[in-house]
């Protein structure tokens, strides 16, 4: 499933977002590449360690817990701190794979990368180029979201970003491992919450609402990873 998420941040929080990344200190974005992704990654990112970092990063989670449809499609269990990227002067990243397993940084936390998230700080006139890339079974569906705007999709997908050929691409990505390791299962848990949200609003009173509600939480209970 590849979702685009509206609105995670307001245009107030990715100004002073973009303020607060235009003053920190950038390195190079091989700093967080497996051995195989480095050969392709090009761009800077902002050190783990970083404040500026760690200050957005916990602010993008919290708008994270209060977007019903992040929620409703990741099904998270554990979310990786939001690392934050930028890519200029032709910089890109080509095809590949994220690693499977992330370790959080000075801890003995690790997450399994069912999903793959990157939202865009950078509205999409101030670059050219920079789309992210994503193939799937049904091909390759190229990405560049209005700043504030977020895409989620496996990481098992192969993915690619585009050279940025003016202007600079900031964004934010990030991993979560999902309460629902598989990606069809989810999927389906995803379609069927829409639809009992849906008869919730037009027939709340209506036995298959509560019905269907049932069986999403059977569901939920026999799939599930805590």
């Amino acid at each position: 499933m590849l979702l685009k998420i509206p609105n995670v941040l307001s245009a107030e929080d990715v100004l002073q977002a973009r303020f607060q990344l235009d003053k920190a200190e950038w390195v190079d974005g091989k700093v967080t590449a497996g051995h195989q992704s480095a050969k392709a990654k090009n761009n800077q990112q902002i050190s783990q360690d970083h404040p500026v970092g760690r200050e957005l990063g916990d602010k993008i989670l919290r708008a994270l817990e209060k977007s019903p449809l992040f929620i409703a499609a990741a099904l998270p269990h554990k979310v990786f701190p939001p690392l934050f990227n930028r890519y200029e002067g032709g910089q890109s990243f080509g095809n590949h794979v994220d690693n499977a397993i992330r370790q959080i940084p000075h801890t003995p936390i690790q997450i399994r990368t069912d999903l793959s998230a990157t939202l865009f700080l950078s509205e999409p006139h101030e670059y050219e180029g920079g789309e992210l890339c994503i193939e799937d079974n049904y091909g390759v569906h190229s990405v560049k979201l209005p700043a504030g705007h977020m895409v989620l999709y496996p990481a098992s997908s192969l993915h690619h970003v585009k050279p940025v050929t003016r202007g600079a691409r900031v964004a934010s990505f990030f991993w979560i491992q999902s309460m629902i390791r598989d990606d069809s299962v989810r999927t389906m848990l995803f379609d069927l919450d829409l639809s009992i949200q849906s008869l919730n609003r037009d027939v709340p009173q209506h036995q298959a609402v509560i019905n269907l509600t049932g069986v999403y939480h059977n569901l939920l209970r026999r799939y599930a990873e805590v």
